[in-house]
């Protein structure tokens, strides 16, 4: 029998949430744990938990992944995805892909056939040869970024990037972020969401991230690869506050991260006012939830 105790945690996005979306982010990130515990609980590997987790964050319009994603340019939603094994160190991501019901889905299917990043019309046609779920590009709009994409809103509850990382009983570790992107970007722009070291990392010998925030600067310090750098020689909850302190020291920017090490010790930290928290383990009667780091 294994002794890894698994482990799974899920963020909602490094942003400020107003008084009302509260019990709305609470509720979608213990959803969002509830789905990928149910996996790893009876065994389930923790690509399956990340993808069961992220799967629900992208069918709750309270998150920005999937249906719900904010609004380019044009008005369209392009998404992005990726996951990481912290096994074989494989990894798949897509971006600026439309008409994808399940991003994070994508992703881990290209990483199971081999690591590779795919955009856009590449991205939409993998998904349709290996029948994952498609649907209208339209369908992913919600009703609520709609209007405020036309009415070019100052929006206070900012969406931002989903992720979840989890520890499985095998002592396997990976980790999955999803995204939207940002309000009005250039149609085609691509965040840290699904770059490799800035927007997840996982590897077996160290630990998971995943990150949300601000892409222009979580990418030039790589925050995701810092955090696990700096998981070699302190706690999680450390090394979550140290990434983000490199990345306030150098450029400016809101970001966040959640991590999970090699015996699942839990850590995380932003520096935006509020994200969205959820955990669970084998000494929790139920999920953990929180919208800031206290």
């Amino acid at each position: 029998m294994s002794s890894v105790k698994p482990v799974i945690i899920v963020h909602g996005g490094a942003k400020t949430i107003s008084e009302d979306k509260v019990a709305a982010n609470q509720a979608g990130c213990r959803s969002a744990v509830e789905a990928g515990w149910a996996v790893l609980s009876q065994g389930g590997s923790a690509a399956e938990a990340v993808e069961a987790a992220i799967r629900v964050l992208e069918s709750d319009q309270t998150f920005n992944a999937g249906f719900g994603s904010t609004l380019n340019r044009e008005g369209e939603v392009e998404v992005d995805a990726a996951i990481m094994d912290g096994a074989t160190l494989g990894w798949g991501a897509i971006a600026a892909v439309q008409g994808v019901r399940h991003p994070i889905a994508v992703a881990r299917k290209i990483m199971e056939k081999r690591s590779r990043f795919l955009v856009a019309r590449s991205g939409e046609r993998f998904a349709h040869e290996h029948g994952l779920e498609i649907c209208a590009k339209e369908a992913l709009v919600s009703g609520e970024q709609y209007q405020e994409w036309k009415e070019e809103a100052e929006v206070l509850d900012r969406p931002n990037t989903v992720g979840c990382v989890a520890l499985d009983a095998n002592g396997n570790l990976v980790a999955g972020t999803s995204t939207g992107g940002i309000t009005g970007q250039p149609q085609g722009r691509v965040g840290d969401s699904a770059v490799v070291g800035c927007g997840l990392y996982a590897d077996n010998q160290v630990g998971a991230c995943s990150t949300t925030g601000d892409g222009e600067s979580i990418i030039p310090v790589v925050l995701a690869k810092t955090a696990i750098d700096a998981l070699r020689h302190q706690h999680p909850d450390e090394a979550a506050q140290f990434a983000i302190e490199t990345l306030v020291s150098r450029v400016e920017g809101e970001a966040g991260c959640i991590l999970l090490d090699s015996q699942g010790r839990i850590g995380w930290a932003h520096n935006s006012q509020d994200m969205a928290v959820a955990y669970m383990n084998e000494d929790l009667e139920q999920p953990a939830t929180f919208t800031r780091k206290k």
